[in-house]
């Protein structure tokens, strides 16, 4: 996240970056951290509440969604139950390397497609939310 913020001061030139970062910043943020004491991000706040507390409480308020955008809380959300709609943008660009999203499960997850959305660009978003049906792997 911390790769936006400087856009929103001294834009890249490249308008979709520069268009995100200025959205991304707008948008309420919750930080969960072990080792940060402030947040820079005027639009952000640093939790003081567990993960599930902080998720359990924002799902009991209406018309807003929540997005994610750690690897590592989506698997973590993924185990407490708490995902109730997956958002995967598949870009045109095979990249070669880097991190699996989904790492460490030892359930499989059945999802079910919901709708999709094709990009100018050609990037495609899929929509899919949980069945709800878990079979163990391991």
């Amino acid at each position: 996240m911390e790769y936006w913020k400087p856009l929103v001061k001294n834009p890249s030139g490249e308008k979709t970056m520069d268009d995100f970062a200025i959205a991304i910043d707008k948008i309420p943020k919750i930080v969960f951290s072990h080792t940060l004491k402030n947040i820079e991000w005027e639009s952000a706040k640093l939790s003081n509440r567990t993960i599930e507390e902080e998720v359990l409480e924002l799902k009991q308020q209406s018309g807003k969604d929540i997005f994610v955008g750690s690897r590592s809380l989506i698997i973590y959300l993924m185990k407490l139950n708490l995902i109730d709609e997956y958002q995967l943008c598949v870009h045109p660009v095979i990249v070669g390397s880097g991190l699996p999203l989904f790492e460490n499960l030892n359930e499989r997850t059945i999802l079910k497609l919901i709708k999709t959305k094709t990009l100018s660009g050609g990037a495609v978003i899929l929509y899919y939310e949980p069945t709800n049906e878990k079979i163990t792997t391991r």
